[in-house]
């Protein structure tokens, strides 16, 4: 006979029996535990009648046991009661957030041990007589206990959402073994509290789940228990409150889901930005097709009107391109006005082009002065690299809170960090003795991990001397130590990997024992751990034979997220990447440590890339340290000043040979203009040095579009003086003056109206782009004075070389080839003269260009609806970085995003019952509190953001206060010894894995509008302060808040640029209004294509040239070929924002403005001529505004075309073509 059956023979299954009784003893069958297991006596006995203490006991411990008392049986002692309570203290003080959860698990324990009716519900399974002090007792070493399926899932269910705050996870994954919270039943919850290994339970306890009609495994007499349970939302029969919101989803009040985003802007099924452009186009290409009918229904009345008998020679003399007499009755008030402006400024520059040309030297000894004063500013000026200083604003609420954090809290730690992976690697099945089958990936191989043990450890070993310190310092000089901040050893700093797990240990890594479970015996190794305490990072020892903790060498836990990567479904053996961190302090930049933590991390990233190049290494992974960024930043930026020096070189070289004359091969030397180029490059060098040093302020960037302005300002200028004869009598100063006067007014007009612009742009709230604003406006000013001035003196002197038939670089040199009397037109203007402008003019190429440029209109709208705000941190890197290999392995594999805290502000009275109800979620907090509120968040990652609720030391702080619970919160350490630990006011969460900027933003708007939200609750609490706030933090938050309100700044600022940009044209142009609109709209059109950028430079000197009807400044040459051989250099760029932002945009606004402006404009303005010219022809006679002006008063240059022809009004081309071919041809 067995055992088994020998023990029930001796025992009666009846109501009022006891299976056992009293203490026995120490269970030997089990080794050291958290508590001593002590297991009762084998005894089939009556219930015990309890009263005096040991009924006031039972009532204590289990309540639910209690009749009354006299009336009140039980089938265990005083000391068993004793037992129970320490056991269930231990318990408790996880579940007892949730009272009728932690009623429930006491509940059952106290059936087991206590019941009246034992042996009607356990059965006793394996026993042991031992022999201590001559007495003999049978020792109960196993039983079974049989419940009600219903009992046990509604026990189950009422704990399965209990939350331990500290850790933001459940408390049923640290009672639930192997399965961890995720797996966990009930089923799987009983074994567990039934397994002797776990270090609680005191002997072995089968627990049997019996459903409705299986009473087949139940032996005779037994009944299954089915006693009351309590829901998670229900009162206790003490009078306790239900769970909280947080530990009981049925406690939850009925939360309406939070707001979708909103649907994307659709009509008729399609994209509403579409139609509108679709639309857009259709209205303005009718009404552009309207307006040609009109045109050609009036020109042909009103060549009807005016036809005469004409010869058949008209065909023939149709060839000639004329020009008809201007009546002065055709001139204007806004022309008189034009040519008014026109003629003071010019008059005033060709004064002042005079002077400085007459006294270049003196002129160049003055502005040398003027450069060095403003330059000395150069010796106080500070490089900032920060990004922190960079980008975000000292004002911007990002930046507030950064600091009240910082200041208040500690800084967020630095962080140091590899991503492992092992592409290619088989994996294999490992059969568990406790867990089953489960996939391990091709990462996870104990070769593989004892190398990745080698490089953490010396990685972990790295020394150093270290200058600011005196000594030799390593990692616990300044890694972050949570547990040990004030005398760190190598052991508190804070690593998390998978290897923790093991404590850092090869032994513990190695180890192996040999189980039986089930009558299976196996070999346990690291691979069981590792399943264990992925499952439960919290465990201080395992359920297998290895007894090892899971807790790190520093004494926190690692939580799988922060130790392997790449899974899906929690399925954490099957992750593809293993993650390394090392943490530091992060320590203000003017400490001491700050260079030590520098030194630390500049050997980490040696020993990792020595490693990465090791050819017997077997990982494929990724690295950064805190330092990366910055670091990158600035060696891209110290290997791509080659890049500018050399597009500053190219412009020069264009420069220098452009300008040249080259009417003979012999006189290349003298008509070159290399000296000419080089002191335009050095005007514009001085100018941005001069600006740099009255600033004396941080540098950001360098001023790339100032050389392309000024470059183009000398090419205007000396090719007009190129072009333009000296007239008989005219002095060579003369000369140059009156074509300054010509030229100057332009120049004004482009380099005030930039100038504005970027005064405009030092709005902006983002420092880096506020200070390049700041002095770039500054530049371009400076520049226009240096252009008027210096370049002017350098130009007289190398006319008088040039005059003097002197060779460029050997002034002692002449040559006898004299220089030809008339001007050299080059090859690019009869080009444009004989081809383009003919063709450009024609009806059929006026009507394709508007009708393309319509179209790319309105696709310009349609596109700048779709552009996406934000700049990903990636793109700040060259393309050979390693950091971008690192931020796609952090894309693919993190599968949780970057904490943030909650932070509090002063003015909220935590002390009192209602303040820490409004923080609180354990029970009786308030329903809508802080922490609720975010933990109603993460319910919608998707929408929040938010993939993990924050901690809440308060609902740790309750825990403690609850008598049920045997922890304390006192100081170990300091001097502070055995005091209270101040809680403080943050509360950290989890984002969910952002990849993009938009995510980040997104991220940023939704915790701020959740932080409000909770600011507007407590704020409502009496005591509160009103100026009391809650903000989240992170570290990403200053850079991505600026997206927050970049469209509505950029809206704002390109108004305001386009505002001084017409006003400036009106006025320079005598007050034209329609010239400053025409200048106007094909800004706006090449903003809505691009940028405002340098588009009106390509725009004014055309509008002014057509406003004025002079010799034009030469923009296709001067603007346009000035800026894009030094834009294609940038092409070779290493950093991936000189690329985009200096190549790429930079080259379509060039290209956009050359077509705008030589294309579009000329054509605008041709239409508005020929509009004015009808007006002129129908009042001419009538005396309109013409009072005063003369026929034949001198008009400046608009003289010019008042010559007659042999057959004036012979031809059907116009005054307008006539000047819109020469305009043109001479751009």
């Amino acid at each position: 006979m067995s055992q088994e059956d020998q023990v029930l023979s001796q025992g009666q299954v009846q109501p009022g029996q006891c299976a056992f009784y009293e203490e026995c003893g120490r269970n030997p069958l089990i080794g050291p535990t958290l508590i001593t297991p002590i297991v009762p006596c084998l005894s089939y006995t009556p219930a015990r009648a309890l009263t005096g203490e040991h009924y006031q006991k039972l009532k204590e411990v289990c309540p639910m046991l209690d009749r009354g008392e006299n009336n009140t049986h039980a089938c265990c002692s005083i000391k068993q009661l004793v037992s129970l309570k320490m056991s269930l203290i231990m318990s408790k003080s996880v579940l007892i957030r949730c009272p009728s959860c932690a009623d429930n698990f006491a509940h059952l324990h106290c059936i087991n041990t206590c019941s009246p009716n034992q042996t009607q519900t356990v059965y006793v399974t394996e026993t042991r007589n031992i022999t201590n002090d001559n007495v003999t007792k049978e020792f109960v070493l196993g039983y079974q206990a049989y419940l009600s399926a219903a009992f046990a899932e509604g026990s189950f269910k009422s704990c399965q959402n209990v939350r331990i705050p500290a850790t933001g996870g459940f408390a049923i994954g640290t009672m639930c073994g192997r399965y961890g919270a995720k797996l966990c039943t009930a089923q799987r919850w009983y074994d567990f509290q039934g397994d002797s290994s776990n270090g609680l339970a005191p002997l072995d306890i089968d627990f049997k789940l019996i459903k409705p009609g299986d009473m087949a495994e139940v032996p005779k007499g037994l009944v299954p228990y089915n006693g009351q349970v309590l829901r998670c939302n229900e009162t206790m029969p003490t009078g306790g409150e239900p769970c909280s919101c947080q530990d009981c989803k049925e406690s939850c009040p009925v939360m309406p889901p939070p707001p979708l985003p909103a649907e994307p802007f659709r009509l008729m099924g399609t994209d509403g930005f579409l139609v509108i452009s679709i639309l857009l186009l259709c209205l303005l290409l009718v009404s552009f097709l309207l307006y040609l009918v009109v045109s050609c229904w009036v020109q042909a009345k009103e060549r009807k009107d005016e036809e005469s008998v004409k010869g058949k020679t008209r065909a023939k003399e149709q060839k000639a391109v004329t020009q008809r007499l201007i009546d002065p009755s055709e001139v204007t008030c806004t022309d008189k006005n034009s040519l008014a402006a026109q003629e003071f400024l010019g008059s005033l520059f060709q004064s002042w082009g005079t002077f400085m040309a007459s006294h270049p030297l003196k002129v160049l000894l003055v502005a040398t002065i003027f450069v060095a004063v403003f330059a000395t500013g150069l010796m106080y000026i500070e490089l900032t690299t920060d990004p922190i200083q960079l980008w975000s604003s000292p004002n911007s609420r990002a930046r507030r809170e950064k600091d009240f954090h910082d200041k208040t809290f500690d800084p967020f730690f630095r962080t140091n960090q590899l991503i492992l992976t092992a592409p290619g690697r088989d994996g294999h099945i490992y059969d568990s003795l406790f867990f089953g089958k489960n996939n391990f990936s091709g990462i996870l191989d104990k070769d593989l991990l004892t190398q990745l043990l080698e490089l953490q450890t010396k990685i972990q070993n790295i020394k150093f001397w270290s200058e600011d310190l005196n000594q030799i310092a390593s990692l616990k000089d300044v890694c972050y130590a949570p547990l040990n901040p004030s005398n760190a050893s190598l052991t508190d700093c804070a690593v998390n990997s998978l290897l923790q797990y093991f404590q850092n240990n090869q032994s513990n890594l190695n180890a192996k024992v040999n189980m039986t479970e089930l009558g299976v015996k196996k070999e346990v190794d690291w691979r069981d751990h590792f399943i264990y305490c992925v499952n439960s990072p919290l465990s201080f020892k395992d359920i297998t034979g290895l007894e090892m903790s899971c807790m790190s060498d520093y004494g926190g836990p690692v939580f799988p997220f922060l130790a392997v990567g790449g899974y899906e479904n929690e399925d954490f053996t099957n992750a593809e990447a293993l993650i390394m961190t090392f943490s530091l302090n992060n320590y203000a930049r003017d400490h001491p440590k700050f260079n030590v933590a520098l030194q630390w991390e500049q050997m980490f990233l040696d020993i990792v890339q020595d490693y990465q190049r090791d050819p017997s290494n077997n990982f494929t992974f990724a690295y950064m340290a805190e330092r990366s960024l910055e670091d990158e930043i600035n060696r891209t930026t110290a290997e791509d000043i080659p890049i500018f020096m050399i597009s500053y070189l190219v412009i020069f070289i264009y420069i220098a040979v452009a300008l040249g004359e080259y009417s003979s091969c012999k006189r290349i030397l003298v008509d070159s203009k290399f000296l000419v180029g080089l002191g335009g490059i050095l005007v514009v060098g001085c100018s941005v040095l001069a600006s740099m040093g009255f600033y004396a302020g941080s540098v950001s960037l360098v001023p790339f579009l100032v050389l392309a302005v000024g470059a183009d300002n000398i090419f205007i200028f000396v090719l007009e003086y190129q072009r333009d004869m000296r007239r008989p009598g005219e002095s060579r100063e003369g000369h140059i003056g009156r074509v300054l006067g010509n030229v100057a007014p332009s120049m004004l007009l482009c380099s005030l109206s930039e100038s504005i612009c970027f005064f405009l742009g030092a709005l902006s709230t983002m420092p880096a782009v506020k200070t390049f604003a700041l002095y770039a406006a500054l530049a371009v000013l400076l520049d226009f004075i240096l252009q008027m001035t210096a370049f002017v003196a350098v130009l007289s002197l190398d006319a008088r070389r040039q005059d003097g038939d002197r060779c460029e670089l050997a002034c002692c040199v002449t040559v006898g080839t004299r220089h030809p009397t008339t001007p050299n037109e080059g090859l690019l203007l009869p080009l444009m003269r004989k081809y383009y402008a003919p063709v450009l003019l024609k009806p059929v190429t006026r009507i394709v260009v508007m009708v393309v440029f319509i179209i790319m209109f309105c696709g310009s709208i349609f596109l700048m609806f779709n552009v996406k705000v934000g700049l990903d941190q990636e793109l700040a890197m060259p393309q050979d970085s390693y950091m971008l290999e690192y931020f796609k392995y952090l894309y693919k594999y993190f599968e949780v995003g970057i904490p943030t805290y909650f932070v509090t502000t002063k003015g909220f009275n935590f002390t009192t019952p209602a303040g820490m109800d409004a923080v609180c979620s354990s029970v009786g907090c308030d329903q809508f509190s802080l922490t609720q509120k975010i933990r109603y968040a993460t319910e919608y990652p998707e929408l929040s953001y938010l993939a993990i609720p924050a901690n809440s030391w308060v609902d740790d702080f309750i825990d403690w206060l609850n008598p049920v619970s045997n922890c304390c919160r006192l100081y170990t350490s300091g001097t502070n010894i055995g005091d209270f630990c101040p809680a403080t006011t943050r509360f950290m969460a989890y984002h969910t894995a952002l990849t993009n900027s938009q995510e980040f933003t997104a991220a940023l708007e939704k915790a701020r509008e959740l932080a409000l939200n909770i600011t507007l609750s407590m704020r409502a609490i009496n005591g509160t302060s009103p100026d009391f706030e809650v903000f989240p933090y992170t570290m990403t938050y200053a850079f991505y808040e600026q997206y927050l309100t970049i469209v509505p700044e950029g809206l704002l600022n390109i108004s305001l640029c386009l505002l001084p940009t017409f006003a400036v044209c009106c006025l320079l142009l005598g007050m034209d209004l329609r010239s400053g609109l025409l200048n106007l709209l094909t800004i706006v059109m090449i903003t809505v294509d691009t940028a405002v950028g340098i588009s009106v430079e390509f725009v004014s000197h055309l509008t002014r040239s057509f406003a004025l009807s002079t010799k034009l400044t030469h923009v296709l040459a001067g603007v346009a070929m000035t800026n894009l051989p030094g834009i294609i250099v940038l092409a070779f760029a290493k950093a991936q924002l000189i690329q985009i932002f200096f190549f790429r945009l930079n080259l379509v606004i060039t290209l956009l403005g050359m077509a705008h402006g030589l294309v579009f404009l000329p054509e605008q303005a041709r239409q508005e001529t020929e509009m004015s010219d009808n007006q002129h022809h129908h009042a001419r006679g009538n005396g309109y505004c013409n009072a005063g002006y003369e026929h034949g008063e001198k008009s400046g240059p608009s003289s010019a075309t008042q010559h007659s022809t042999d057959s004036a009004g012979a031809s059907d081309i116009t005054a307008t073509e006539t000047i819109g071919v020469e305009e043109i041809a001479k751009f």
